[in-house]
């Protein structure tokens, strides 16, 4: 097989996006990049995916503020991967979109020599987890970087947390019981619309066997937001450290006049039959999981709803519950839909020993997180997080991308419990999608 184009020492190396079908595809090249050159390639099928994305690289360039000066050299049509691998061009491979064989076209990459950032998921069904090993392991033989793009990591509410939860004066330790010690729910809405105009998806979005459900897919932030904030540079072994204990999974129905909307098709495509039920289309996006970690037990909902009520808006809750005090990110209408963190005392007459806790840990945080303060609010203790500490969602990929490009410089920054926690990541989505699928069968296209 033909190998990428080397770099060099001192080279620009290259990007090569390949079948680009999610916005994110686009926010890895969202400013200009140190060490990558402004020509790019894009290696993809004729369609909507594409054309959006060379859209999107292109309004990069042309706004008003900082633009970008990318190039593209474009390979599209059906047979692209197979062009693709005849001549490889670049270095970097970037992927984000449909995910059913992505992890098959990342072990390809990897293979040939790839450095590859690939937006999650990297695998949806259970079946897939081996080939998971495999290519972590080849790339570890290969000496490249394969790295999973879990943005979450570069939020802030999620950082502050973390460090309160590694903080014993302000959280204690874990909670023991019979409930859980960690909730996250995560909440999303399929139609979004930007001045009163639907925002499309693609109709394989709603394919579960394309898209992945909803633990698959936006679950595994969720399941990787644990792991990093219970147990920071700790590997985990999903065969000792791991347990599902329970799953469900339910449909968000969609009409035909609901899909039409949100994707722009005019009927339901042949792909989907499976799902469809008395003229309306069930789709798989919502699920529960419990899991024991370490012994410490979790539990996760991702829910996702056809349109968001007045004043809603996709939200996030986070709890990590301690002996002395529960940390929560909360994200709805009493924040302004903005997510914040509270340190919710469990015993009120101990809220002046863990605010003075806070406040020490607060200081100590400031030359990393300038300008951080913390008000009591009635039960709880808030952050209050300076403005410019707060960077949007499509800013998390720029600093993610840094990230990745440092350890393309050098490999051997890549931690090493990184390997372990994506298997234990993947295993527990997998598994509780596994377990609610034999609990209550849904569609498989």
């Amino acid at each position: 097989m033909n190998q990428p184009s080397p770099a060099g020492k001192g080279k620009l190396r290259q990007l090569a996006t390949i079948d680009p079908g999610h916005f994110h595809a686009a926010l890895f090249q969202r400013e200009m990049l140190p060490g990558i050159a402004a020509r790019t390639f894009i290696y993809a099928p004729y369609g909507r995916d594409l054309a959006a994305h060379i859209q999107r690289i292109a309004q990069f360039n042309s706004r008003s503020v900082n633009p970008t000066c990318w190039t593209a050299e474009i390979h599209a049509g059906g047979d692209f991967w197979e062009e693709f691998k005849a001549s490889p061009q670049g270095q970097i491979a970037v992927l984000s979109g449909n995910n059913r064989g992505k992890i098959r076209r990342i072990h390809e990459l990897v293979g040939m020599g790839y450095h590859v950032l690939a937006d999650k998921p990297w695998i949806i069904e259970p079946e897939d987890l081996p080939e998971l090993r495999a290519v972590l392991d080849l790339a570890a033989h290969q000496r490249v970087v394969a790295y999973d793009a879990m943005t979450q990591r570069f939020e802030i509410t999620c950082l502050l947390q973390r460090e309160l939860v590694q903080t014993p004066e302000v959280f204690g330790s874990l909670q023991p019981g019979a409930g859980p010690a960690v909730t996250m729910e995560s909440v999303h809405y399929l139609l979004k619309e930007v001045a009163g105009v639907p925002s499309l998806r693609p109709p394989w979005f709603f394919d579960v066997g394309q898209q992945g459900e909803g633990l698959a897919d936006v679950g595994t932030h969720l399941v990787d937001l644990v792991q990093w904030t219970l147990f920071p540079g700790q590997a985990i072994d999903p065969a000792r450290d791991l347990q599902v204990t329970g799953s469900e999974h339910w449909p968000t129905r969609l009409s035909l006049a609901q899909f039409q909307k949100v994707t722009g098709d005019a009927a339901f495509p042949s792909f989907l039959s499976a799902a469809i039920r008395d003229g309306g289309l069930d789709y798989y996006a919502n699920q529960s999981v419990d899991y024991r970690l370490k012994g410490v037990p979790v539990r996760l909902v991702v829910r996702w709803d056809f349109q968001a009520g007045p004043g809603a808006r996709d939200s996030e809750f986070a709890a990590f519950r301690g002996t002395l005090a529960a940390v929560e990110v909360r994200q709805g209408r009493e924040q302004n839909h903005q997510a914040e963190v509270y340190v919710v005392p469990n015993n009120p007459a101990s809220q002046g020993r863990i605010l003075a806790g806070v406040q020490s840990k607060l200081e100590a945080l400031r030359g990393i997180y300038p300008g951080l303060a913390c008000a009591v609010e009635a039960e709880a203790i808030r952050l209050v997080i300076p403005p410019g500490l707060r960077v949007a969602h499509e800013a998390h990929f720029g600093l993610l991308v840094q990230r990745f490009l440092d350890y393309v410089d050098d490999p051997t920054r890549l931690p090493a419990w990184e390997r372990d926690c994506m298997l234990a990541k993947y295993s527990t989505t997998t598994q509780g999608v596994g377990l609610a699928r034999r609990r209550l069968p849904g569609p498989r296209n």
